[in-house]
């Protein structure tokens, strides 16, 4: 069955492949999202997969094995969505979730010199098909690379603003 955000990902797809006045703003936005996970031995790997899932319904998760500061086993999920349709409904399901006035404020801390677009989500919240942004903690981490040219932190601001402002 799918999830809340599966859905409205794979309807935004849709809309957008019928809908001719997407902005064209838009179809450039995103060169690629990364995410990194880690999942603590107290965690379980099918939850935290199916969180990540329902942020990122196409992507492909890896896991690599690793030992914390306690010799702890954790294990890091990583994965790359670079299709640009799968981005594109990624951030349209972004802008329908969150807070648009806090997500704009906080454009410039979350965007490195390079064009990166660093968000955290909360790992139940996803669990639970919501999407909630955190400042700190245990998190699902994206790393979303945002197509500025040329690739600098205030052409990326400016394009994502844009992008916030226009939805």
């Amino acid at each position: 069955m799918e999830s809340n955000l599966k859905e409205k990902a794979q309807n935004k797809l849709e809309e957008e492949n019928y809908n001719s006045s997407f902005p064209f703003f838009l179809i450039k936005m995103i060169h690629n999202i990364k995410f990194r996970a880690f999942v603590y031995e107290n965690e379980s790997v099918d939850e935290i997969s199916e969180a990540i899932l329902n942020i990122l319904p196409e992507v492909e998760i890896e896991a690599e094995e690793a030992e914390g500061l306690l010799e702890d086993k954790i294990l890091i999920l990583t994965g790359v969505v670079s299709k640009k349709r799968y981005t594109k409904a990624f951030f349209n399901t972004l802008l329908d979730s969150v807070d648009l006035d806090k997500l704009n404020d906080d454009l410039e801390r979350k965007i490195d010199e390079k064009g990166n677009w660093f968000l955290r989500f909360d790992k139940t919240d996803a669990l639970d098909e919501k999407l909630t942004i955190l400042d700190k903690g245990d998190a699902i981490h994206l790393k979303i690379k945002i197509a500025a040219y040329p690739a600098k932190k205030q052409i990326a601001v400016d394009k994502v603003r844009e992008a916030i402002l226009n939805h």
